[in-house]
């Protein structure tokens, strides 16, 4: 999830992988899959720089993850 905040300064998440299109009209508006939309104050760049960063961040998780010992057979 990211955080992201509506022009009303209410913060709230956002599951990125949700986002459809992101435009700048010259408010940032999300669009969602779902036909929902969000204007929110970060801009176009920030709201990408958000979701590069939580997909790293989740790509370093999972390398970070516990990996079962080849040499012990465990799955």
């Amino acid at each position: 999830m990211i955080v992201i905040t509506r022009l009303n300064r209410t913060r709230f998440a956002v599951n990125p992988d949700l986002i459809e299109r992101i435009q700048a009209t010259p408010d940032t508006t999300l669009t969602m899959v779902d036909g929902a939309t969000f204007i929110v104050t970060e801009t176009m760049d920030q709201v990408i720089e958000k979701i590069i960063s939580f997909r790293a961040h989740v790509l370093a998780t999972a390398a970070a993850w516990p990996q079962p010992s080849a040499l012990t057979g465990e799955h």
